[in-house]
């Protein structure tokens, strides 16, 4: 029998779903020479705008002078995406060596019976990641934890901070149905004598993350308490002051556009102080501005304009916390309202979702993804229907002439309920010369 190509061994891992628990990839990196112990790392945990911080605080760090490794999750569009060095994903060519070498010791794992069974599609990335840094010697790793905390892979580093960016309802069925057992699974990123620093306010959640820190006697910054911010909107991008207990930065414009920008981006600047009075780097405070100003982090409320066709924003907004904040910015930027492109995974409160983005939707334009994870589209419709029955809707089969449709009565189509679907209308739009990204500069 042919030996399966690297990267499509790799893909095939996926048929092994989602394992919560530390013991594979634990055996992993010992067999790669423990990666994760030959670099600082920083662990970002949270529900949403996990990969906005870490996008900051990545860009920080390299503006600083540090050679940076990027680990997030999911790709948007190519795997190349989750592995980024410099700021720059890595190349199909390496990638490829680095899955053929994590081929053969999972291959020698098995043989030996040190793994009973193939390791998960997201064992496999996190171990293909620090492999990569390791490799290409990185001087600190910021890494984006992929669901709860606690037995997620990227919990075997011993990281020099931890960021908890907010806690939420979402994966329910895997981390709980409350926000304190929610808590409890994000705290899990939490090493004893540590620094942790989170955005959340909520009293239940928060209270849990206090007592984890002075049970493992762990400094932490609540965020929100300790700095001053004044935020407006102007032309849908935020320009912000932010004022912390050790300088005040602004006024500057957000690269990232929304009003909850502000909350991550207050996240990321009392990390980047945090870390400054560590032996990691020096970090000035230009360093930490254009980690506010200079972040690019696609998905995210990403506004394009297609010549002669009209405007898409794109918005991974997947659970009903991130659609009440994409509700928010189109209510002060689009009052009169937008058609919406709507996909969604079969394990998302897609019924949530849709009454927190009702305000805001004209029309619901219901389509189906190259996944087997996602709604199709009629399924998903049904759901529109019920949910929001004076709504108008329709089903149109892909992405991208569901936009098409969108644009049929309006200048401006909003897209929401999945990351995957933002990476398949970048897709349909990648080879498309009229395509022109605004950006905040």
């Amino acid at each position: 029998m042919t030996a399966l190509a690297p990267l499509d061994y790799l893909f095939e891992l996926k048929q092994y779903g989602v394992k919560l628990g530390l013991a594979n990839i634990a055996v992993l990196c010992g067999a790669l020479d423990h990666p994760e112990r030959s670099f600082p790392s920083v662990i970002v945990a949270g529900t949403n705008g996990k990969g906005s911080v870490t996008a900051m605080i990545e860009t920080a760090l390299r503006t600083a002078g540090l050679k940076t490794g990027r680990f997030t999750s999911p790709h948007l569009v190519d795997l190349e995406e989750r592995f980024a060095v410099d700021g720059q994903p890595v190349s199909r060519e390496t990638l490829t060596r680095a899955a053929e070498t994590l081929q053969a010791v999972i291959h020698d794992l098995l043989t030996t019976g040190q793994l009973d069974a193939p390791p998960t599609f997201f064992e496999a990335t996190t171990a293909i990641g620090l492999w990569l840094f390791q490799q290409s010697s990185v001087q600190v790793a910021i890494l984006e934890v992929g669901m709860g905390g606690r037995f997620d892979a990227t919990n075997v580093v011993t990281p020099s901070a931890v960021v908890v960016t907010n806690v939420d309802l979402d994966h329910q069925r895997h981390l709980g149905h409350t926000l304190p057992e929610i808590a409890f699974e994000k705290a899990g990123v939490i090493k004893p004598n540590g620094l942790v620093v989170t955005g959340e306010t909520k009293a239940e959640p928060l209270e849990v993350l206090r007592e984890i820190c002075a049970e493992r006697h762990c400094r932490l910054i609540e965020v929100p308490t300790d700095l001053d911010a004044a935020a407006t909107l102007e032309n849908g991008l935020t320009h912000l002051t932010l004022t912390t207990p050790v300088r005040t930065y602004g006024p500057l414009v957000l690269a990232l556009r929304g009003r909850h920008q502000v909350r991550n981006a207050a996240v990321a600047v009392r990390v980047l102080e945090a870390l400054g009075e560590t032996a990691l780097a020096t970090i000035e405070a230009s360093a930490i501005r254009a980690g506010l100003t200079e972040t690019r982090w696609r998905g995210r409320l990403e506004l394009v304009h297609v010549r002669g066709r009209g405007t898409l924003l794109m918005d991974a907004a997947h659970n009903a916390a991130a659609a009440v904040a994409l509700q928010r910015y189109l209510a002060e930027c689009y009052p009169q309202g937008v058609p919406m492109v709507l996909a969604a995974m079969h394990d998302k409160d897609v019924p949530e979702m849709l009454r927190a983005l009702r305000p805001s939707m004209t029309r619901a334009i219901c389509t189906s993804l190259s996944t087997p994870r996602a709604l199709s589209a009629p399924e998903l419709a049904a759901i529109v229907a019920t949910c929001c029955p004076d709504l108008p809707h329709k089903i149109v089969d892909t992405p991208g002439a569901a936009v098409g449709f969108g644009w049929q009565g309006s200048d401006v189509v909003c897209s929401a309920g999945s990351v995957y679907l933002v990476g398949e209308l970048i897709s349909c739009m990648s080879t498309d010369s009229s395509v022109r990204p605004f950006h905040a500069r």
